[in-house]
């Protein structure tokens, strides 16, 4: 054996011994949770919520790489189905625990048991949410932390590790705001009543219009929303996983007189860059490394403010605690209000800068097999207004499509494959637009199995003058790369040559700003159906969004526990 092959073979025995190693310390985390309809107080408005085991948000899950997630998950709602997404987990090999209501399973009936079982296979920080009708906005949700590896380095240093969720809230029901997106006329929803930080703000409860509420029913010191607090020690650095799963709004968030260093998106290492604020969309996660090293005589503001709407709530606000200080002493100076919210040049900007971490780069294929198009617009059809791509508004089908698909159950939704692109040369996107060949369908994209696909999402006008709306587009499944943005009407001879193919970063939720464009390109690797779609819940519920099968064919038997609805019922 010549010198030069020892080294390799002892490398690659080393690498087959760590990866059994890594094997056999993976462990089971077992979850028992139960989901059911509380009364609590987040904005200091008593409103009914959906709480796991009693709280909102639910338990952070925590886990090692490698580990096995297994929940338990008992429906307590009495009168309402449920379903989970596990927001981030890609579901390699258990397509059927995705948790999307409608593409990979049946829901979850009133007093039934359903047990979700999956593989955290990436380090990072991920989330989990209702994904039936608009229950996220109840309260369905909570964090995922993924450490490494025993053993495993990271590339960034910390003394703490902690997780906060940014949300907005509503004082309607997810009821009253289903029936007025489904009347005719339209009635919006209007701005959340408040912004949350890790379940908690805080409602002015004297602009209430009607005083004479039931007793409690708005009770600002009640301390169920008493603000947030973060405590640090004093010179110690914190890694701080910042994530949004607001209903409507894109927020920026800051701390007080602290630089954050952003290391983290969506699970992937970030080439490091240092920030005041960060502009965080619907669905998106990020890891922020903050050092506290301020005056330690005071506490300061931590705090969410809405961008790219005109009309939105009051700042959230936490409390960054330097310990001892009280952790309700608060700041001695007026909260951060975040920059412009019209100032789509500055979030655009943010955007561009997050590129793959060197040392972490996955390049992504040089070129694609398929473009598919994805005009974002609003309609009206028949009287209903409904968002829609490609002027399709998408419904979902009784029948799962992994079902469908798999048991081959093709009556079960409608087989003309929908529009892969829109008549971009007479299309003005900065016009409101009549679309008159609007309507509505359940049909998918089919997928060839480990083909390139890119994806161009189109921002547009909607049916108000000079609005376009930013979208946050989540994908289920897999992780794309973030080849670019534009503001304007994608060139798709000229705006390709300006793709970044060298260090993209690779997310699962991604922005596409007002009038302006996104280019995405992942690979159909992942057996199964994933669903695409805008994580306003909202727009989801009024169409905005498609469906993607690959390899479904390659997908292993599926559990019975997963059907029970529609074509399925005899199964």
């Amino acid at each position: 054996m010549s010198l030069i092959k020892v080294p390799v073979l002892l490398f690659v025995l080393c690498f087959i011994a760590s990866l059994f190693a890594s094997h056999v310390e993976a462990r089971i985390r077992h979850y028992k949770w139960e989901v059911k309809y509380e009364y609590k107080s987040p904005d200091c408005y008593k409103k009914l919520v959906i709480a796991i085991n009693g709280r909102t948000p639910g338990p952070t899950i925590l886990a090692e790489q490698g580990d096995t997630i297994v929940v338990e998950l008992k429906n307590s709602l009495l009168t309402e189905n449920v379903a989970i997404h596990w927001h981030g987990i890609r579901q390699i090999g258990t397509p059927w625990s995705d948790g999307t209501e409608g593409v990979s399973q049946c829901p979850i009936l009133a007093g039934d048991t359903f047990t979700y079982k999956f593989v955290v296979d990436r380090p990072g920080t991920y989330l989990y949410h209702a994904h039936y009708g608009m229950q996220r906005e109840a309260g369905l949700y909570g964090s995922i932390r993924v450490s490494v590896r025993k053993g495993v380095k990271e590339p960034f240093a910390y003394d703490e590790d902690r997780s906060i969720i940014l949300n907005d809230w509503y004082h309607r029901s997810t009821y009253e705001q289903v029936a007025r997106l489904s009347s005719r006329p339209f009635q919006w929803v209007g701005e959340p009543q408040s912004l949350l930080i890790q379940g908690r703000g805080s409602f002015n409860c004297s602009i209430l219009s009607t005083p004479n509420l039931e007793a409690g029913a708005c009770n600002m010191s009640n301390p169920e929303c008493s603000p947030y607090v973060i405590t640090v020690v004093p010179g110690k650095t914190y890694r701080l996983r910042i994530s949004s799963l607001t209903s409507l709004s894109a927020l920026n968030f800051e701390i007080e007189g602290h630089n954050m260093t952003v290391v983290e998106a969506d699970g992937h290492n970030v080439e490091p860059f240092v920030i005041k604020n960060i502009n965080i969309y619907s669905g998106e996660t990020y890891s922020v490394i903050v050092k506290a090293d301020q005056d330690p005589s005071r506490n300061y503001w931590a705090a969410s403010n809405v961008v790219s709407r005109p009309l939105h709530p009051p700042t959230g606000l936490a409390i960054f605690n330097y310990y001892p200080n009280h952790p309700k002493k608060s700041p001695p100076t007026t909260p951060p209000t975040g920059p412009l919210w019209n100032d789509t040049g500055y979030r655009l900007a943010q955007s561009n800068a997050i590129k793959a971490r060197q040392g972490y780069i996955l390049p992504p294929p040089v070129t694609s097999d398929r473009v598919i198009t994805l005009l974002n617009t609003q309609n009206e059809i028949n009287g209903y207004r409904r968002w829609a791509v490609n002027n399709v508004s998408f419904t979902l089908p009784h029948t799962p499509y992994l079902v469908a698909l798999k048991e081959n159950l093709g009556h079960s939704f409608d087989q003309k494959p929908p529009p892969e692109n829109y008549d971009a040369a007479n299309y003005d996107i900065y016009q409101v637009q009549k679309n008159v060949n609007a309507t509505s369908s359940n049909s998918i994209y089919r997928l060839k199995f480990n083909s390139t696909v890119d994806i161009i999402l189109q921002n547009a006008n909607t049916m108000n003058i000079n609005n376009s709306e930013t979208h946050p587009w989540h994908l289920h499944g897999h992780d794309f790369w973030v080849l670019g943005y534009g503001i304007g009407k994608f060139d798709p001879i000229n705006d390709p040559k300006k793709y970044n193919l060298v260090n993209p970063i690779m997310k699962n939720t991604v922005a596409v700003h007002p009038f302006g464009w996104t280019a995405l390109r992942f690979v159909a690797d992942n057996p199964g159906v994933w669903a695409f779609h805008c994580h306003i819940e909202a727009h989801f519920y009024m169409g905005m969004g498609v469906v993607f099968a690959e390899g479904v064919e390659k997908v292993g038997k599926l559990p019975s526990s997963i059907m029970g609805c529609g074509a399925t019922k005899g199964h």
